[in-house]
């Protein structure tokens, strides 16, 4: 796909994808990734992170203090091809876990561990070419993304795919448990202090509960088209 020169230069811009739980925000912000020719950060997989050494090292999820130094200290980097690595350990499939999704929403409250996370995603993003998503990237993070998207989904169409994506895995689960977590992994986000999930005034919203990958992919693109950000 061809982004829209500017002088003698290749315009690209950055893409800020918001939205709760579970709504398939990483899955989408990937195949746009591979559409575009742009990078994908995964602010989510950064919290999963931080939740998943806290209870590695048994650090209370509610201590702030020790939380927010760890989190000073910690060496993340995220591959081209959607790897997750902690303090160089490969832990991509380890941080999906339900207790870390869960121990994620908890650690993502405070100020310093967010403020730890949120400079050294402004800092991948200077360059442009970027799409991140989230649930405060359009608002907090990237409040100057050229393109922002805010997508949702019911808590039922969310279960049913995280109920799914862990078959696929052999993992065993238990719908309504899933989705009773994914309702209150939502109130936790939306009414936390530090940078709540809100949509962002200039944001679209894309509700993806009948959707399939393809067809939000496909509704994102149009939108970019539109706005001459690509051709």
């Amino acid at each position: 796909m061809d982004i829209v020169s500017e002088g003698n230069y290749l315009m690209k811009i950055n893409i800020a994808i918001d939205g709760p739980s579970a709504s398939g925000k990483s899955t989408i912000a990937k195949r746009l990734a591979s559409e575009l020719g742009y990078i994908h950060i995964d602010t989510g997989a950064m919290y999963r992170c931080v939740a998943y050494q806290a209870i590695k090292q048994g650090i209370d999820l509610s201590d702030e203090k020790s939380l927010g130094e760890m989190a000073q200290t910690m060496d993340i980097s995220l591959s081209v091809d959607g790897r997750v690595f902690l303090n160089h350990q490969d832990v991509t499939e380890e941080i999906r876990q339900e207790e870390i999704s869960v121990g994620a929403s908890k650690v993502s409250i405070y100020a310093n561990v967010r403020t730890a996370m949120v400079k050294r995603q402004q800092k991948m993003a200077e360059t442009k070419g970027f799409i991140v998503d989230g649930r405060d990237i359009g608002t907090v993070v990237l409040p100057d993304a050229e393109v922002k998207i805010f997508q949702t989904a019911s808590a039922a169409s969310r279960a049913v795919r995280r109920y799914k994506e862990n078959l696929g895995k052999g993992i065993e689960s238990d719908f309504e448990l899933l989705k009773n977590e994914i309702e209150q992994r939502d109130y936790q986000d939306m009414h936390r202090k530090e940078s709540p999930l809100r949509k962002a005034e200039d944001a679209i919203e894309i509700d993806t509960s009948d959707m399939t990958v393809d067809q939000v992919v496909s509704k994102i693109i149009s939108l970019i088209a539109e706005r001459s950000y690509y051709d």
